[in-house]
């Protein structure tokens, strides 16, 4: 097996340190462990361009998997049907609605729905990194605040480590 550096094991503990935050010790994730594996591999093979889309998909999957990540294809409140050209943001307390004007981030509806049909099909994890791709950087800040509050913490320790280590 080959090591990670760099950007990939700075990664690689990102995504331990949320395993350990939102999982439950012993509980089960066959399917999550899966995509984990699959996620190493990517970080251990140097593919640097692939580590924001590999990073997304995982942080959906994880969320999904444990019950924290709204159904992407309506909108949490109203649970109307998203509109394909509307921009929608997903916030972490009232899931996903209609971007405002000074909403910085958001996406389209059909990317939206696109990520929900990769989510739901029965490759998750490849769908998920497919859909994943052409988003990765609109989804980052709107994934980051989500899984900063179900975590408890404004920071992740992994986080603030990149900060600093980009600080010297």
């Amino acid at each position: 097996h080959v090591m990670p550096t760099g950007d990939a094991l700075l990664s690689g503990m990102y995504l331990n340190e949320l395993l350990l935050r939102l999982l439950a010790r012993a509980d089960p994730h066959a399917a999550l462990f899966d995509a984990y594996a699959g996620v190493v591999r990517v970080l251990a093979s140097e593919h640097g361009d692939a580590l924001e889309p590999v990073l997304r998909s995982f942080e959906l999957l994880l969320l999904r998997e444990i019950g924290l990540l709204p159904s992407l294809d309506a909108q949490t409140m109203t649970f109307a049907p998203l509109l394909p050209d509307t921009r929608y943001t997903l916030v972490p307390e009232g899931g996903l609605r209609a971007a405002s004007s000074t909403d910085r981030a958001g996406l389209p509806g059909s990317q939206w729905q696109a990520l929900q049909r990769a989510l739901d099909d029965a490759a998750s994890y490849t769908a998920t990194l497919r859909a994943c791709a052409p988003v990765a950087a609109e989804l980052k800040p709107q994934l980051r605040a989500l899984l900063q509050y179900h975590c408890g913490s404004p920071t992740l320790r992994t986080r603030q480590l990149m900060i600093d280590l980009q600080s010297l």
